[in-house]
């Protein structure tokens, strides 16, 4: 049956262990983190050497899996199987072996913990294998968190490791790293080191400790824009231009595109006479960056929102050769950037 993650890890935490994981999905961050958890902590690290199998997708065929998954542990409880990369498996798509898969679904051994991380791909619920493995094992699907939830994210991430962070310092994580979760945990996790006790962090934290400019990124650039704070705004892309490893155009092409439909949205919404807090549903963002957003949407009027569509679209042509002539890609930024603000 379906599981999520978190659900998972608790179980596996308080060791509560099944037969059979299967791990699924587009995101692998959780993937890797319920393998890892299983990985250090299903056995005792004396009896890993004799009941601990590690075994990679692209190597093995479904009965070489099975062969070990049926062994008996060696003087333990149990023993771990762990196949990573288990949508490269040789032969999965063949009949044949799906049929192997599932009568060891149906029948598994319980002293072995059997660990599929099958990254990247999800397994079609209509098949027979697919059905069996929703109805037979801690099935996680692991998908990508949204923007929308990203920031829901990170605060529940601070706080599951003891700490919080406050909403703008969380919105500045996630509007400077996005949702590659493996990028911003990693990030985090080299900021924590230096925190002993429970912490409440900040934007001066994120600034000192993950290097993210609190003047000068991706939120405080789009917030610019959204006041029409013409000197500020062109501070931050003359920062961006000298800093363009850290600060690619085309990303910011899609961060401006995706803030002014939200802005289109607020208009459209406002029609039906949303309030702020129905906003902040509907875009699924806190309360503060709402507020924000609304001040944006009566400093851009709807005609003034299709005409940035259009000045981002022809930046992008821009930037991939189409009349750029000899402009760099920081005047092609500072271009878009004055004509979206006058």
């Amino acid at each position: 049956m379906p599981h999520t993650p978190q659900a998972v890890l608790k179980d596996l935490k308080e060791k509560k262990f099944a037969p059979i994981y299967f791990l699924s999905g587009d995101e692998p961050f959780f993937i890797d983190q319920i393998t890892d958890f299983i990985e250090k902590h299903a056995i005792a690290e004396h009896e890993k050497s004799f009941n601990q199998i590690i075994l990679y997708g692209k190597d093995v065929t479904v009965g070489a899996i099975l062969n070990n998954a049926r062994k008996f542990p060696m003087m333990a409880e149990r023993q771990v199987v762990i196949v990573k990369e288990a949508q490269s498996i040789l032969d999965l798509g063949k009949e044949e072996a799906q049929q192997l898969l599932i009568s060891y679904l149906v029948n598994p051994l319980p002293s072995t913990i059997l660990v599929l991380a099958h990254k990247y791909k999800k397994i079609d619920g209509r098949l027979a294998l697919g059905k069996e493995i929703e109805k037979r094992t801690i099935h996680v699907k692991s998908d990508k968190v949204t923007e929308y939830n990203l920031l829901k994210w990170i605060e529940g991430y601070f706080k599951d490791l003891g700490h919080s962070i406050d909403p703008r310092a969380g919105q500045l994580l996630a509007d400077s790293i996005g949702n590659n979760l493996e990028v911003l945990t990693n990030e985090v996790g080299k900021m924590l080191i230096n925190f002993k006790e429970s912490t409440r962090f900040t934007t001066d934290d994120i600034s000192k400790y993950i290097g993210i400019n609190k003047d000068y990124n991706n939120f405080e650039f789009l917030k610019a824009i959204g006041f029409r704070d013409v000197l500020k705004a062109n501070k931050i892309i003359q920062y961006f231009g000298l800093n363009s490893k850290a600060h690619p155009v085309i990303p910011l092409f899609s961060l401006m595109y995706n803030y002014f439909s939200k802005i289109m949205i607020i208009h459209q919404e406002r029609k039906k006479g949303a309030s702020d807090q129905q906003l902040a549903s509907v875009l699924g963002l806190p309360p503060f960056v709402v507020k924000e957003y609304v001040i944006a949407a009566r400093n851009y009027n709807l005609g003034k929102v299709i005409d940035v569509f259009e000045h981002i679209k022809e930046a992008d042509l821009r930037y991939k050769g189409v009349d750029s002539g000899d402009m760099s890609h920081a005047e092609i930024l500072r271009e878009l950037v004055y004509k979206i603000l006058h």
